[in-house]
């Protein structure tokens, strides 16, 4: 990886795509790119279908010479298939890849690679460093840091709290350590960490063990806002409202509303936004219809959403 993009504000990244485009010529060669992410299993990734399909509707627009296939899929196995499909009877040019899991998808992907395609990964890294030769994601170092960060304000005297982590990936490695290591020095005590998988449900499950074996906790790090609804419907189903406060994360409309409004169980949350995936998309596209270079990290930052700056991050017609 040469370059390297860290973009911390929607103004500095739609600078960043305001590439040249009315040059292009009509009858340019034809381009096929592949998009593969998961299905529409929470919100988040919700948010993910509903920014990639409104970024390939664009671009189809703008650029006649671009075809893309977009797939989805409810496991690491239906998603290899897609790749592998997609190579067989699409020959694409290109692939824009949020993997479901790192580990299931990093041969089919470097298989892509060695083909001579140019990849761009998204949000959860492969297993193997050097296969993509664009990534474009949140940042995930800062989102566990900015929530260590808060729990150490919030609770300045220590406390016990719970985690719950999501499905096993590089990125939820980098956020676990990044909000340990924000908690060194304190007197915050993890006596529960366990995967919710970014799934309400399971998050739910998972919460209703931690409440059943520890009487006391003082706060919850969801570290994302579709478990973080589960992890409350537990607790309130607990009867354990106030015991607790709900750190989540990603800025899902509902959790931004609850912040705006001063809810005492969700006092703040942690930006990470599904339309990553436009952004890889369009970069992605421009790496064929413009001279602008493209390899790298494109790493747009997370920001600590409170009550005095939830107007700039509430979207009241997004999906998520």
């Amino acid at each position: 990886m040469k370059n390297l993009m860290k973009l911390a504000g929607a103004g500095l990244v739609a600078t960043a795509l305001a590439l040249p485009s009315l040059a292009i010529a009509q009858d340019a060669e034809k381009v096929t790119i592949g998009v593969s992410i998961p299905a529409a299993t929470h919100g988040w990734t919700g948010g993910v279908n509903f920014h990639a399909q409104q970024a390939i509707d664009s671009l189809t627009e703008t650029y006649p010479q671009l075809e893309f296939v977009l797939a989805t899929a409810g496991d690491p196995g239906k998603q290899v298939s897609d790749v592998e499909d997609m190579m067989a009877t699409r020959d694409i040019d290109a692939l824009v890849i949020l993997p479901f899991e790192s580990d299931p998808l990093t041969g089919p992907v470097k298989r892509v690679a060695d083909a001579g395609k140019w990849v761009t990964v998204v949000d959860r890294g492969l297993a193997q460093e050097g296969i993509e030769d664009l990534y474009v994601a949140g940042d995930n170092t800062a989102f566990g840091r900015v929530a260590g960060e808060y729990f150490k304000e919030k609770l300045p005297d220590g406390g016990k709290i719970v985690a719950l982590r999501g499905i096993p990936t590089t990125i939820d490695n980098e956020r676990v350590e990044a909000f340990e290591a924000a908690l060194e020095g304190s007197n915050i005590e993890i006596v529960g960490m366990e995967h919710g998988n970014w799934n309400r449900d399971k998050a739910f499950e998972v919460m209703q063990d931690f409440l059943s074996r520890f009487p006391e906790i003082d706060a919850v790090w969801a570290s994302d806002d579709d478990m973080a609804l589960g992890v409350i419907e537990a607790v309130k189903q607990a009867g354990r409202e106030g015991d607790m406060w709900v750190l989540g994360g990603a800025g899902m409309k509902q959790m931004i509303e609850r912040v705006k409004a001063g809810d005492a169980m969700v006092p703040a949350d942690v930006t990470y936004p599904p339309a990553m995936i436009a952004t890889a998309i369009r970069l992605t596209a421009d790496r064929f219809v413009s001279q602008a270079p493209m390899e790298g990290r494109f790493i747009i930052g997370s920001v600590l959403v409170t009550p005095e700056n939830a107007d700039q991050y509430l979207y009241p017609d997004s999906p998520f």
